[in-house]
């Protein structure tokens, strides 16, 4: 495919910036990558597998000439670090992110694109609980969901690259309103987060005697949990600024836990039962 991008700009060389940042560099469809972070030690490891060719900590440096800028740091600091950024940026630059909250990141970085700039936001729904450049995987994509929710400050063209782009990685791309988006991740994605956590942090101490529940666990139990091992930096801006579709997304879960109590406390064994295949014929869905 030919050339995109003159010069991405990758802000977060982690798991998902630097994955991106990786695939199109070895497709070819950026020229010169720059990744820009906090941690050197980091942007070390990004330039050591090839995935930028310049490191900087320096937001200014990072934008200079860029006419793609990849917002893959907390959702909480995309404004902050692109307000650092935009004006260093080509006069047609496109940016966009890959935070799993649309509204927020719409309604915060709108106003800051100027002139013939636009913004496509975007949501590669995939990942891993590790982090960091040295977890960045070229087939991290493949086969996955990557939504983009264009808004007011979208243009075609921009669309279309930032769709070509994702092709490139093997994703499925879709477009959707952020509304729309930020309902259904909360269900999909966030609610799934929460509940591992919870659970992880209710068994954390519990004892039977002299007996540590979590013990006793197996396969199930680290599989249960296994989301409660991601970062909480990331998502603790997720609660924040999708906090209103994750209650009603706990609402729900709540609403048929409560059921499935009820049942077990009466020995209703039909009912659980009932919640229980309901259960397995969601999961039957995944495979």
């Amino acid at each position: 495919m030919a050339q995109l991008f003159r010069q991405m700009t990758v802000c977060g060389v982690g798991l998902i910036g630097g994955s991106l940042a990786l695939i199109a560099r070895r497709a070819g469809v950026v020229g010169k990558v720059v990744g820009l972070g906090r941690s050197q030690a980091n942007l070390d490891v990004a330039v050591e597998r090839g995935m930028i060719d310049l490191a900087t900590r320096d937001p200014v440096e990072a934008a200079r000439g860029a006419d793609l800028i990849v917002l893959a740091v907390p959702i909480q600091t995309m404004r902050a670090t692109l307000q650092k950024m935009i004006e260093h940026t080509a006069t047609d630059a496109v940016i966009t992110d890959v935070g799993s909250v649309k509204q927020y990141v719409v309604r915060e970085l709108e106003p800051l694109i100027t002139g013939q700039r636009a913004l496509v936001a975007a949501h590669p729904v995939a990942g891993k609980e590790i982090t960091g450049a040295a977890a960045a995987d070229p087939a991290l994509f493949r086969d996955r969901r990557v939504i983009l929710t264009p808004s007011a400050k979208s243009t075609p063209a921009a669309i279309n690259k930032i769709e070509q782009l994702w092709n490139e990685t093997g994703a499925c791309v879709e477009m959707m309103d952020a509304a729309t988006h930020d309902a259904v991740l909360a269900r999909s994605s966030h609610l799934p987060q929460a509940v591992s956590s919870v659970l992880a942090a209710a068994l954390d101490t519990e004892k039977i005697g002299d007996k540590l529940a979590v013990e006793y666990g197996a396969g199930g139990l680290r599989d249960t949990t296994r989301l409660a091992s991601s970062s909480w930096e990331m998502w603790r801006d997720i609660f924040v600024t999708n906090r209103e579709a994750i209650a009603a997304a706990l609402k729900l879960y709540g609403a048929t836990f409560a059921e499935f109590q009820r049942a077990v406390e009466a020995g209703d064994v039909d009912n659980v039962e009932k919640i229980f295949n309901r259960g397995r014929a969601m999961r039957e869905k995944l495979r």
